[in-house]
């Protein structure tokens, strides 16, 4: 696990140098990448989302493309369309900008429903299919959303089944002080982005990819992500739950995180880290819960400190054959 440790902190070392005092997000990005999920970051304009998007591009030497949803941007904008070649007489297709290893988003709940279902296909399948074709995606194959959660006007909602397909949500936030001065020392004659170059191959980010599964989950921490799970299905305030897909992801980004760790084996610490950005998103407030301004972040930093980690034991009687039954 050493390699997948080195190589990690090399790429999370190239990207800070463009991002500034955004450790922990620039791993969780790294995480997503390696479990070959995709990112949520929802933030105000100018905290870096699209830098990070870029730089994470270049330290891999990946294929970048960026997509501005807008309300009138077509499904065929985003998975491209056939156009017929008058001089071979046959349709041609044009691949549309998503057929990137690393697509941003960016303000994805600016387009119509129909426009963010383009993307469905895409993101859980890794395919599109265009007039009755199926291409497939490149790998690695991210897709880095973003979207502005002050302003709502004329946005329309990810729907449920859209944001269970994020792998992760983020939130950058503003640069603490003297992170922005180092901001502003470093953008004073040129862009930072300009100067970082690759660091790490496609060849051995796969190489990461497949070892990830060779990082041991003791069968007590896989309850305890379950019971977890479970009781957010079960809370007073959840209208809808995780989903077996959110269960998964926080088991795969426990593993991803323990290998950037140096370790072998997931501890519980992985999981309650990983438990917000891999659950909040996918969980529905009620009605009456949003009125109270409910986060789903509290409700799952909420269930961290009722869940145990050690699952509860049988009651047995003294010969250890289980509760007597009372008469």
């Amino acid at each position: 696990m050493a390699s997948i440790q080195e190589s990690g902190d090399t790429v999370v070392a190239n990207v800070e140098r463009v991002i500034v005092g955004k450790h922990h997000e620039v791993r969780l990005a790294l995480v997503a990448l390696l479990c070959q999920g995709h990112l949520l970051i929802e933030d105000v304009p100018g905290t870096g989302k699209t830098v990070l998007a870029k730089a994470l591009a270049k330290s891999l030497g990946c294929t970048f493309r960026r997509i501005q949803f807008t309300p009138d941007l077509l499904p065929s904008d985003v998975t491209g369309l056939s156009i017929y070649n008058q001089k071979t007489q046959e349709f041609e297709f044009r691949p549309g900008p998503i057929m990137a290893q690393i697509v941003l988003a960016d303000e994805i709940n600016r387009a119509t429903p129909k426009t963010q279902s383009a993307l469905l296909e895409c993101m859980e399948e890794r395919q599109a299919t265009i007039d009755g074709v199926t291409y497939r995606m490149p790998e690695p194959f991210l897709v880095i959303a973003t979207q502005n959660p002050i302003e709502y006007e004329g946005t329309f909602a990810l729907p449920e089944a859209q944001l269970d397909r994020f792998f992760l949500r983020l939130h950058l936030g503003y640069p603490q002080p003297r992170d922005e001065i180092v901001i502003l020392h470093e953008q004073k004659r040129a862009h930072p982005l300009d100067e970082i170059s690759e660091v790490l191959a496609v060849e051995e980010l796969r190489r990461m990819q497949l070892g990830l599964r060779e990082i041991y989950v003791d069968p007590a921490v896989t309850d305890y992500i379950v019971r977890l799970v479970n009781a957010t299905r079960e809370h007073p305030d959840v209208y809808l739950g995780a989903s077996p897909r959110g269960s998964l992801a926080l088991y795969r980004a426990a593993q991803a995180y323990a290998a950037l760790q140096g370790r072998d084996y997931v501890i519980p610490d992985d999981v309650k880290l990983l438990a917000e950005p891999a659950l909040a998103h996918r969980l529905i407030i009620k009605s009456a819960a949003s009125i109270r301004d409910v986060d789903p972040g509290l409700i799952v930093r909420e269930l961290l400190d009722s869940v145990s980690v050690e699952a509860p034991a049988a009651r047995t009687d003294r010969r250890g054959l289980g509760a007597a039954p009372r008469v």
